[in-house]
């Protein structure tokens, strides 16, 4: 067991164990750390259709930005970004991916702001 796996202490002094975020069980292909075997499996789909020449320029964890940094009442709000799993070019279009597994409340919302800021729509894998 990791450090990060070992969780803190409860009340009994007991050690409880950190379960991963959704459940997801973390994936490394090509030296790359994904959330889960999912996205991890897509991304090898992806590369194979990137090396048939079906797709080009596939990018990772690619962030758009949804509302910009502000101040309200002299405090500071960061960006509102959201980061998508996979972009890349298919017949001239750009096309970004997200692996979902569960849809927060959060994913909802930064999705209806994807298509009413940049006019994209998330192609939900």
């Amino acid at each position: 067991m990791n450090k990060s796996q070992m969780g803190t202490l409860n009340d009994t002094g007991l050690r409880k164990r950190l379960s991963v975020k959704y459940r997801n069980t973390k994936t490394v292909i090509d030296g790359i750390e994904f959330a889960s075997k999912r996205e991890a499996k897509r991304y090898s789909e992806l590369k194979l259709l990137e090396r048939a020449g079906e797709i080009k320029a596939l990018g990772l964890q690619v962030p758009f930005q949804l509302i910009e940094p502000m101040r309200i009442c002299g405090k500071h709000h960061r960006a509102i970004i959201y980061i998508a799993d996979f972009v890349y070019c298919q017949d001239g279009r750009r096309v970004v991916e997200d692996v979902k597994g569960f849809k927060t409340d959060v994913y909802n919302i930064k999705k209806r702001l994807m298509k009413s800021v940049h006019n994209i729509e998330i192609k939900e894998i």
